[in-house]
């Protein structure tokens, strides 16, 4: 196993500069110039942006600024001991000794463990006290070194409890509302789970401090850690014994369905470090209070959504999220069926959907059919082409129950899938299309998540989720849908795809107009993805003698491929000048990606200048757009780019269309930033290495 430090990522008592930013820069040229990094702007990028997210100072006058990179080619640990403290977000002031932790992103355990330990070893002031007080590099080195050879603090998760059989013994017995006075007797009992989103230190040094903060009050607090180095889940006899959850993490937490129903305060991982005590404090009072906040039945929802719902978040909001969950599931089902029934047009003929159900009942590859559509490649054609067409078309007949059942799934989580899922269907039989699923997954979802919140009995609370939520949220759902909303919704979506069939002319050049500007907008985000969602629904209605719904399809393929062809038609062909070292790098993969229809591929472009680059990808998208639907152009797959080839009417056009928009989206990012160009990134100097 490599070193992960050596007196060369060593630096003591030096003025790195004033901010974060400064002194993680220099830090990442150390490590690139000690040949551990590929490249100093990448890793600065990655590790910058997590800076961003949650400051990585710490109590004690410490930060450990650290990502995973994709730049980093070996585990790798740079220290340095600042005459001139930094600000890293710390309560109690600047940090004067920086841990800078580079990752690459494939780390093995094992290293990811001798990280872990490092970050817990410098929340005890004996090491951190030592490390002040070395004279040397080398004495850095071998400080570090020897706690990293220590063993990592116990947890439970990673010990077992002598007391757990007896709760697991007591929490089966107890079976009605004396649970809460059952508990009550004895010292009290805490569990807690700790996580972050690079899961390297904050996860275990929240841990560490939580520990430590119950242990001085006499408090019994169990933690599972999930990080990077891998997470030993809490034993359920121990969960069942504790009288309420801790959880200090920044994602969501694994498995939290196990805590359903138990008091929990939920806060940053960063608090979990900065005020451990406060925490336990929070979850003992939590575990007294009959009203305290619980962890929700159905498991999976953040506390930060409750809050926010309290707050009275609008409904708009909410309503967007459940939609883009939605949308974002329902995704490769209409991906893989749409690639599939092209396959089958391409080798069983556009006629296929009227033999495909006879070839596949009657023939087989041993028993090829003799009659098939003239377009075939013949009978194996035929054969291959009626199976290709059938999957696909089964695959598509998920759209609208995935689409509702994942709606209720982002609002209620797993207990809402099914009911979802039943109420997509039910759309479907009435013909209400995806406007059906869209009202019958909001219902089901809402319904769900209405019963999940219901305080019951301790014996009830299992079949909540499994049983109960499910059924009542489907009757609820489906039954509205049957007895009052389904015709009303059919009929609106068979007026809307009416409409749509009858767009021609400047009618439909106007639709492409919009579609091309939504889909450029904001590059996969929201209003992207309703362009998006929009298209992909209507493929369903399409056929040879209603062709919009693939023209729409085209549109919007067409116009999402211009922002990322765009960018890196202007940083590496017509003025690199004008872009950074690291867009002129993003601009070579964007190639591939914009051919793709990946229009995520300009992001890192919009980033950093999005007054420019979006009005100019929403210029372009907009040419492409018009160009593609005046030309009638169509695509019978919903992604892939250029790659289905097969799968696009009038192919030339199509690519005719997407160069346009690429030209024009090129040449006004470059018009855009020669009126005001902004600064370069200045190239970090080569970190001379020390003897």
């Amino acid at each position: 196993m490599t070193q992960l430090i050596t007196t060369e990522l060593v630096e003591l008592d030096q003025n790195l500069g004033s901010t974060p930013e400064d002194v993680i820069r220099h830090l990442a040229g150390r490590v690139a110039a000690n040949g551990r990094a590929t490249e100093v702007e990448g890793l600065f990028a990655d590790a910058f942006a997590r800076e961003s997210k949650t400051a990585t100072g710490v109590p004690g006058g410490i930060a450990i600024p650290h990502c995973r990179s994709t730049a980093v080619t070996e585990p790798t640990l740079a220290m340095a001991r600042l005459s001139q403290p930094v600000d890293f977000g710390a309560k109690d002031g600047p940090a004067d000794l920086i841990f800078f932790i580079a990752a690459p992103e494939g780390a093995d355990q094992e290293h990811l463990k001798l990280l872990s330990r490092l970050a817990r070893s410098l929340i005890k002031k004996d090491f951190t006290a030592s490390l002040r007080a070395a004279t040397s590099q080398a004495e850095i080195v071998e400080l570090v070194e020897a706690a990293l050879a220590d063993k990592p603090a116990t947890h439970a998760a990673e010990a077992p409890v002598a007391a757990a059989p007896a709760a697991a013994a007591a929490a089966t017995a107890d079976t009605g509302e004396g649970a809460g006075a059952a508990k009550s007797k004895g010292p009290k009992r805490l569990v807690a789970v700790t996580a972050c989103p690079t899961g390297i230190a904050h996860t275990y040094m929240a841990a560490d401090s939580l520990v430590a903060a119950a242990k001085e009050v006499g408090v019994d607090l169990q933690v599972e850690t999930q990080g990077s180095s891998g997470a030993k889940a809490l034993d359920p006899a121990v969960i069942a014994a504790a009288d309420a959850v801790i959880f200090a993490v920044d994602v969501d937490v694994r498995g939290k369905e196990r805590f359903a129903g138990m008091p929990v305060i939920n806060a940053p991982v960063k608090r979990g470090i900065d005020e451990p005590d406060q925490m336990v404090a929070e979850a003992l009072a939590a575990a007294d209070n009959p009203h305290a906040r619980r962890v929700p039945h159905f498991g999976a929802e953040e506390q930060a959504e409750h809050e926010a719902e309290e707050k009275g978040e609008h409904i708009g909001t909410k309503l967007k999220k459940a939609l883009l969950t939605g949308v974002s599931y329902m995704i490769p089902f209409v991906a893989g069926g749409g690639l599939l029934i092209a396959l089958g047009f391409l080798l069983g003929g556009y006629d296929i959907t009227g033999f495909a159900d006879k070839i596949l009942a009657e023939n087989s590859l041993f028993n090829l059919p003799t009659v098939y559509p003239a377009l075939a490649w013949g009978p194996l054609g035929a054969f291959l082409g009626a199976v290709f067409f059938k999957i696909g078309a089964l695959s598509l007949g998920f759209l609208v129950p995935a689409l509702a059942g994942y709606i209720a799934y982002a609002i209620a989580d797993r207990p809402g899938i099914a009911p979802g899922f039943v109420s997509g269907a039910v759309a479907v039989f009435m013909g209400a299309g995806f406007l059906g699923g869209i009202v019958g997954g909001l219902i089901a979802g809402y319904v769900a998540h209405s019963i999940g919140k219901l305080h019951v009995a301790r014996w009830l609370r299992g079949l909540m989720p499994v049983v109960i939520i499910p059924l009542v949220a489907s009757i609820a759902a489906s039954g509205l849908l049957f007895v009052f909303l389904g015709r009303y919704v059919a009929a609106v979506t068979v007026g809307l795809n009416e409409f749509l069939a009858g767009l021609t002319g400047a009618s439909a050049i106007a639709l492409g107009v919009i579609l091309g500007l939504m889909m450029c907008f904001d590059l996969g985000g929201p209003v992207n993805k309703v362009a998006y969602s929009f298209a992909v629904a209507g493929l369903g209605a399409a056929s040879l003698t209603n062709q919009a719904p693939w023209q729409i399809m085209a549109a919007v393929m067409a116009s999402g491929m211009v922002p990322p062809l765009a960018m890196a038609l202007a940083a590496t062909v017509l003025n690199r000048r004008l872009f950074s070292l690291a867009e002129i790098e993003n601009g070579k993969a964007a190639w591939l990606l914009g051919a793709s229809f990946i229009t995520e591929g300009a992001i890192p472009f919009a980033a950093a200048d999005p007054l420019r680059v979006i009005p100019a990808s929403m210029l372009g998208g907009a040419v492409t757009g018009a160009i593609s639907m005046a030309a009638g152009v169509g695509s019978k797959a919903p992604h892939g780019g250029i790659f289905v080839f097969f799968a696009i009417d009038n192919f030339l056009m199509f690519v005719v269309a997407i160069a346009a928009g690429t030209v024009v989206s090129a040449f006004a990012v470059i018009g855009l930033k020669r009126f005001a160009v902004k600064k370069q990134v200045d190239t970090v100097e080569t970190v001379p290495v020390a003897a």
